[in-house]
C-alpha cells in the first residue's frame, strides 16, 4: 500500500514517518546527521540498542548477517564483524549490485574492525557478490523509522529495504523463516500503525532492539515478507535506479513470469501486450551489457579491496576509494587557476567548470571532513573525492563517473550540518579557492 493511501482516521506511512521526525528533532534524540527527516535516524543511543543484539539467540547463532549501511547501525555491524561472523552490506541505493562482503585485514584490531564497519570502510575493506554466488542469510538487521510491537515497520519511504530483501529472495539467499531485527530509539516504537497499511512489499519484523528494551514481536501467525520482486508495483523511473534488476527481470522472464512494470501495465489496459520476443532480445542484449559493466567493477572493487588490507591506504588508493582530504595540487582549482579565474571573473564568473563538480557552500565551522564525508555517501552521493575548505566555509565534489549533478542536487537540498544549513550548486569559475 502507498504512502498516500491512508485509514479513516487520517493516518498514513507519511504522517507517521513526519511525527516521528519531529520528534526526535524537537526534543534532540538524534545524533549527527541532522536534520533526522527523510533519513533513516541516527537515534541517540543506537550502540546501546546494537549491544541488545547479544542477548538475541538468533544473533548468536548466525553465520552470515545482513546489515543496512545506514549511521545507526554501524555498531551492529561492528559486532557481526568482532563476533567473526560473515558481514553483507547493500551497496548504497543498490546503484552497483545487491550486497558487499566486508573482508577485514588479517588479524584485525579492534579499532581496525570499527573502521570496517563505517561507511568509509564499507567502501575499503568489501569484495562485491555476484547473483551467481551461493549465499545464505541466516540474520537481516535494518533501520526503521517506525516499528509497532506487531512487527510492522515504516521505513524511509523510499522501498530499497523491502527492496533488497525481495531481492535476496529471488537469489534464495532468504526465506520467509529468515529472522529480522530492527534498532530503533524507544520514541520509535508506536502501537498505532494500522494493519492495512501494510502490502505485500512490507517487510515485518521479529525483534525490535532499542536503548532500553527487546519487544519479541510475535507475529508468525500474519508475519508478510516480499515473496519476490512485484514488477507490477515497480515505475520505469525506479526500474532504471537499480542496474541490477535489468538482470533479474530478464532471468524471471526467462522463467515465464510476469515482469511488466506498473508502466506498461497501465498503458496496455484492455489491449493485448504484443511484441514479447522483441522485449526479451532487447533485454537480453541490455542484460549483456550490465553483466561486463559488473564485472568491470567487481574486478575493480576486489583489486581495491586487496591493496587495503594488506597495506597502509596509499595516496593512489585514497584517491581510489572515493575521497581525496587535500585539495588536489593542481587542475582548476589550484592556487594558480584560482587566481586566474577571479581575474576574468566579469566575463566568465557563471560558466560552469565541469559537468561533474559539485559547490558546497555554508558549511560550519568545527565540521569534520570525515563527518561531512559519512553524511554525503549515506545521503547516496557518489564521489571520487572530496576537495575540502572546511575552514572556509565550503568544498567541492568531484563526482563519480556514474553521477549525475542534478540528482546531487536534489539528494543534498535541505542537508544540514551541526545545525546550519548548507547551499548546494553547480561549481563556476567563480566558487574559487580565494572564495
Amino acid at each position: 500500500m502507498g504512502d498516500s493511501e491512508q485509514s479513516d482516521l487520517g493516518i498514513s506511512k507519511a504522517s507517521i514517518r513526519q511525527k516521528i521526525w519531529d520528534h526526535l528533532e524537537k526534543h534532540n534524540l538524534a545524533n549527527f546527521p541532522r536534520p533526522v527527516h527523510h533519513r533513516i535516524p541516527n537515534f541517540k543511543g543506537a550502540a546501546a540498542a546494537a549491544e541488545k543484539l547479544k542477548e538475541v539467540d538468533a544473533f548468536n547463532k548466525a553465520r552470515t548477517v545482513k546489515i543496512n549501511p545506514d549511521k545507526p547501525q554501524e555498531h551492529a555491524r561492528f559486532l557481526t564483524l568482532e563476533a567473526h561472523k560473515t558481514l553483507l552490506v547493500p551497496t548504497p541505493r543498490l546503484r552497483t549490485g545487491l550486497f558487499n562482503r566486508i573482508v577485514p585485514p588479517t588479524n584485525p584490531t579492534k579499532e581496525q574492525l570499527r573502521k570496517c564497519a563505517t561507511s568509509q570502510g564499507v567502501r575499503e575493506f568489501s569484495v562485491p557478490v555476484g547473483l551467481d554466488d551461493p549465499v545464505s542469510v541466516d540474520l537481516v538487521i535494518i533501520g526503521s523509522v517506525a516499528v509497532s510491537p506487531q512487527g510492522y515497520r515504516i521505513g524511509k519511504g523510499e522501498g530499497f529495504a523491502d527492496m533488497e530483501y525481495a531481492m535476496m529472495v529471488t537469489m534464495g539467499a532468504v526465506s520467509i523463516d529468515t529472522v529480522i531485527i530492527t534498532t530503533v530509539h524507544d520514541c520509535q516504537v508506536i502501537d498505532d500503525i494500522p494493519a492495512h497499511l501494510m502490502g505485500p512489499h512490507d517487510l515485518m519484523v521479529d525483534y525490535i532492539l532499542t536503548p532500553t528494551r527487546i519487544i519479541h514481536c510475535d507475529n508468525k501467525q500474519n508475519r508478510t515478507a516480499p515473496s519476490g520482486i512485484l514488477w507490477q508495483r515497480l515505475t520505469r523511473e525506479k526500474f532504471k535506479q537499480i542496474p541490477i534488476l535489468k538482470t533479474l527481470r530478464y532471468r524471471e522472464e526467462k522463467a515465464g513470469k510476469d515482469v511488466r512494470l506498473k508502466d506498461e501495465i497501465d498503458g496496455c489496459e484492455g489491449q493485448e501486450v504484443k511484441g514479447q520476443v522483441q522485449q526479451v532480445k532487447g533485454r537480453m542484449s541490455d542484460v549483456k551489457d550490465e553483466q561486463h559493466k559488473e564485472q568491470r567493477q567487481n574486478n575493480k572493487t576486489a583489486t581495491h579491496s586487496k591493496r587495503n588490507s594488506d597495506t597502509k591506504t596509499s595516496r593512489e588508493n585514497k584517491s581510489k576509494s572515493g575521497f581525496n582530504d587535500k585539495a588536489p595540487s593542481r587542475g582548476i582549482y589550484s592556487q594558480k587557476s584560482a587566481q586566474k579565474s577571479s581575474a576574468s571573473k566579469s566575463l566568465i564568473s557563471d560558466k560552469p567548470v565541469a559537468s561533474n563538480r559539485v559547490f558546497v557552500g555554508g558549511l560550519p565551522r568545527g565540521l569534520r571532513v570525515k563527518d561531512f564525508k559519512e553524511a554525503i555517501c549515506e545521503a547516496g552521493v557518489e564521489v571520487r573525492y572530496v576537495t575540502w575548505h572546511g575552514g572556509r566555509g565550503f568544498a567541492f565534489l568531484t563526482l563519480a563517473a556514474t553521477e549525475k549533478v542534478q540528482n546531487v542536487l536534489d539528494k543534498m537540498n535541505g542537508m544540514s550540518f551541526l545545525g546550519k544549513s548548507v547551499h548546494v550548486e553547480i561549481a563556476h569559475e567563480n566558487h574559487n579557492v580565494n572564495k
